[in-house]
């Protein structure tokens, strides 16, 4: 019985998940999540009061598991452009891996307001923190140039953003595929390879 807390809750976001995708989330209701998760309203009241905090749920998951992706990538190289390199590779090879969670959190948010943009925003600069450590350890490692690491972090999740924002409304490019070509375009844009 220690896990039926952790079940629970995974159950009922596991189900938002699939009736997010096929409703939106703006026509699902709490109900729709109660049926799909075979769980009960006090249940799913319990661990989320309202549907939003189903959704922040959800982006809380997919930010972790992305953000642990990205760890386990960096900690397996040792300088800074090979973690850069690595990072990038992990965080495109997850949004290819989980398209609908990630059409979730990033395309059905629009519109929830203030709340949400606070979050992305929170997140974007998790993330944009994680690259700039990265390309700060390549200046100081001798494998990237001297550059302004903030404004190069955050270039990179503008355009990561965009590319997949793109390709989760239009299946393209195929991001297994195209990893190689985006890999290049970022790395370049630090100096990787234009030394």
């Amino acid at each position: 019985m220690p896990n039926e807390p952790i079940d629970t809750r995974a159950k009922i976001l596991e189900a938002a998940v699939q009736v997010f995708a096929q409703k939106g989330y703006h026509e699902t209701r709490m109900d729709d999540i109660v049926n799909e998760s075979k769980t009960s309203k006090g249940s799913l009241y319990f661990y989320f009061p309202s549907k939003q905090d189903i959704f922040f749920g959800l982006i809380e998951t997919f930010t972790g598991l992305l953000e642990s992706r990205l760890k386990e990538a960096i900690a397996a190289e040792q300088h800074g452009s090979e973690q850069v390199d690595s990072a990038l590779t992990a965080s495109l090879r997850l949004f290819s891996q989980y398209r609908t969670l990630a059409k979730i959190v990033l395309v059905q948010a629009v519109g929830l307001g203030a709340a949400f943009e606070e979050r992305r925003r929170t997140i974007n600069d998790r993330f944009a923190a994680i690259i700039q450590a990265r390309i700060e350890k390549g200046i100081q490692d001798g494998s990237l140039p001297k550059q302004n690491a903030d404004l190069a972090a955050r270039a990179w999740v503008g355009a990561l953003n965009e590319i997949v924002i793109y390709w989760i409304y239009t299946g393209t490019p195929d991001l297994e595929t195209a990893i190689p070509e985006i890999k290049a375009f970022l790395l370049r844009s630090i100096g990787v390879g234009n030394k």
